[in-house]
């Protein structure tokens, strides 16, 4: 099964992660370093990276399939949205759910690089978008 990366693994995120671990997919959880056992007790493998640093990220891109950018109500420069697509150009990621700012370069970066993405609000069905990603 798929493995999917949710930045940041927060409340939401945990969430996310435990309906995921429940349907099967293998999950990897991001915090800056302060929710390692609250990830991991959702049944993700937690991964110490600082979202507003992409670099501290890509080692957690390993393996990943899906990639959950979960930053609605986290301020994050456009630039570093840009940063982390080009950065997935290089990597085995079939697809993005995107949540929060920078949504006009996520859709940009989408098409400019053929990575697929789906766009979601807070409220919305994350594991949803997630299936229409990987065609289910």
């Amino acid at each position: 099964m798929a493995r999917v990366l949710i930045i940041p693994c927060g409340s939401r995120g945990r969430a996310l992660a435990t309906e995921l671990r429940a349907a099967g997919y293998a999950v990897r959880g991001t915090t800056r370093g302060a929710h390692v056992e609250e990830i991991a007790a959702a049944g993700a493998e937690p991964y110490v990276g600082d979202p507003d640093r992409i670099g501290t990220l890509m080692d957690a891109l390993h393996g990943v399939t899906v990639v959950c950018w979960l930053m609605d109500g986290v301020e994050i420069p456009e630039g570093r949205v840009r940063m982390l697509w080009e950065k997935l150009v290089d990597t085995g990621v079939r697809g993005v759910v995107h949540a929060g700012g920078g949504e006009a370069i996520a859709r940009a970066s989408s098409q400019t690089w053929q990575i697929p993405l789906e766009v979601v609000e807070p409220g919305d069905d994350v594991s949803a978008a997630i299936e229409r990603l990987l065609g289910g």
